[in-house]
């Protein structure tokens, strides 16, 4: 079975240590902004963790180009 191709997004990471950076990440199957970013640090052994926010930008489509994401914590290991 071929996977179906929901498209991607730009996640936009509005605080914490990523402040300001973006990442392009595919929609979920039911095609919807994904609720939560797991980000690796710079160290193997850390995680970043987002959270969907309310920020929505659109371009030419029903579906967002860009969600803002809040930071929540730092996750080890």
């Amino acid at each position: 079975m071929t996977p179906v191709d929901n498209g991607s997004y730009t996640a936009k990471f509005t605080d914490g240590p990523l402040e300001g950076k973006t990442l392009r990440t595919d929609f979920t199957d039911q095609g919807e902004p994904q609720a939560r970013l797991s980000i690796p640090a710079s160290s193997s052994a850390k995680k970043y963790l987002y959270r969907r926010a309310s920020g929505l930008e659109f371009a030419d489509s029903a579906r967002p180009s860009a969600v803002d994401y809040h930071y929540i914590e730092s996750v080890l290991g």
